[in-house]
């Protein structure tokens, strides 16, 4: 149901860095396949510094369904990824959870969403203690149309 082409239309945390470059923010894409009927290939296309990045990475299944982990380099490096509501046909909510940080992203399948789904990602947002002050919407203009580097996380 996850599988294909996403727009990152907002997203909730308190990351220092996103808070200090809100005002940069570009349009964000991913494309999830699904790989082996469990885990997911994600590959996530962003702008940076003027140049458009592929950042590629696999979502692993864990206990449960809608529950994946995404392992970087050491044992503190592991996010946990859960799949909060999805309707498959416009949109998809996920909380990413590393130590005792926690994010909350909505993505559509296009660059809008309505106002019933936006206010549902808030409310959720707000269940984990995530406020508006520290909630960003991505513009939905410009993006990246051809990848110039391939990174892989």
């Amino acid at each position: 149901q996850l599988s294909g082409k996403w727009f990152l239309v907002s997203m909730a945390s308190r990351c220092s860095y996103l808070a200090e470059h809100s005002h940069q923010l570009e349009p964000t894409t991913m494309t999830v396949t699904v790989l082996d009927g469990q885990s997911l290939a994600i590959s996530t296309f962003k702008k940076l510094d003027r140049m458009c990045w592929e950042i590629r990475q696999h979502y692993l299944p864990a206990q449960a369904p809608g529950r994946f982990l995404l392992k970087g380099e050491g044992d503190c490096s592991k996010v946990d990824v859960v799949v909060g509501e999805a309707d498959a046909s416009s949109f998809v909510i996920l909380y990413y959870q590393k130590g005792c940080s926690i994010s909350v992203k909505l993505y559509g399948r296009s660059s809008l969403v309505s106002d019933a789904v936006m206010d549902k990602f808030e409310q959720r947002a707000r269940a984990v203690g995530l406020s508006e002050d520290v909630t960003y919407r991505f513009p939905t203009y410009g993006g990246c149309h051809r990848v110039l580097r391939d990174t892989r996380l």
